[in-house]
């Protein structure tokens, strides 16, 4: 338990709750550590709040802020080198961390009733080895798009792919009542059925992966109208229409009972015109869903799936620097990103202050107080 003369606060108990369970990857033959597996979770952690992105700079951040961490945990033996830091995330299992941290997520986040999950993965581009002729990692996550937090990881094995990660990560997440949104890679009757069994709904984009599928839906929309919505977005220089068609009547679809649940078709055309250039694109992008609503419900869902790209594929790569890594050994990128995604999560949830996330990173390293009320202790 934290090292405290009183009691610990309770969104502290809490982290300690869930992480608890981590088995120690060290092994020596009395057991102890100088540097405690909690100890060194808790420097860590506190410290990717504050701005590090290194183990070199997580070992500076402990050594100047010692005192600090004392008010929550002993560390009697101070603080562990940057080294002993890589070597055990190397070898921390990161399976059972991506486990912790969904458990803890659940915890401080309650999904609503029709809350869109997206499902998308994302390559730690410098994590591979070409000398050892190790490839980049590619991790799928589920990105909750109304409370704004990763709900968990998986990573996709190197003779693998997405289609084998998606349903590994769908059964350690609790998405009931929750509508699921995945792209092409992730439309395969298995994993519509996985979605429906959870007692969530799905909205999968459909490509030439299932080519019969989307020739049929295609058709479909050339003899059937259905329901519309028109939305309007500006910004970034441009502006956008997005149009969704919805069809729920499937008579026409000769695979719909192939399908789990299936109850209706879309189509979301979108036109985009820069505002410097003049110069429009267009795009007809088609999916299936098991869902039975109007067409707006369907248009909101669609552009709510690209959270995940915005929030948090882009805050890893430019606010923690995730594609930049040289974090190559073991496991050390992806516990690491475990840790970025923390990170995020409990910046994401502090409102008090209105600014940015990196200046928000950035008080956390010069303010004690602030990143104790992020960090909840």
């Amino acid at each position: 338990m934290p090292y405290s003369n009183t009691e610990s606060p309770k969104n502290f108990q809490v982290f300690h709750q869930h992480f608890t369970t981590l088995e120690e990857p060290r092994r020596t033959n009395k057991g102890r550590f100088f540097y405690p597996l909690e100890e060194i979770l808790f420097l860590s952690i506190s410290a990717v709040v504050s701005g590090s992105d290194s183990w070199t700079s997580i070992c500076t951040f402990g050594q100047i802020k010692l005192d600090w961490l004392r008010k929550f945990y002993p560390y009697k033996n101070g603080i562990p080198s940057h080294d002993v830091l890589g070597k055990l995330f190397a070898r921390l299992d990161h399976k059972e961390f991506a486990k912790c941290f969904s458990s803890w997520v659940n915890s401080l986040s309650e999904l609503t009733e029709g809350e869109v999950v997206a499902v998308d993965g994302k390559t730690i581009r410098r994590s591979g080895d070409g000398a050892l002729g190790k490839s980049p990692l590619h991790v799928v996550s589920a990105y909750a798009s109304g409370n704004r937090v990763c709900l968990g990881q998986e990573t996709v094995s190197e003779k693998s792919n997405e289609i084998t990660a998606i349903p590994e990560l769908l059964k350690v997440l609790d998405i009931k009542g929750c509508t699921i949104t995945i792209d092409a890679m992730g439309c395969q009757k298995k994993i519509a059925k996985q979605i429906m069994d959870n007692k969530a709904n799905y909205i999968l984009m459909v490509k030439d992966n299932q080519k019969e599928l989307k020739e049929q839906v295609e058709h479909i929309f050339t003899i059937t109208a259905g329901t519309s919505d028109t939305q309007y977005d500006v910004g970034h220089g441009r502006t956008e229409i997005r149009v969704c068609k919805v069809i729920n009547d499937l008579r026409f679809l000769d695979v719909s009972e192939e399908w789990h649940g299936l109850k209706s078709l879309v189509k979301v055309e979108s036109e985009r015109c820069d505002k410097k250039t003049g110069k429009t694109s267009h795009q007809d992008r088609y999916y299936i869903s098991s869902l039975d609503v109007d067409a707006e419900y369907i248009n909101n869902a669609v552009r709510q799936h690209w959270a995940i790209e915005n929030n948090l594929h882009w805050s890893l790569d430019v606010i923690f620097k995730e594609d930049e890594s040289l974090k190559k050994k073991g496991n050390s990128a992806l516990n690491y990103g475990m840790m970025a995604k923390m990170a995020l999560i409990l910046i994401e949830k502090e409102k008090t202050p209105k600014m940015s996330k990196p200046s928000k990173r950035y008080q956390a390293a010069l303010d004690d107080n602030f990143r104790a009320k992020i960090l909840n202790c």
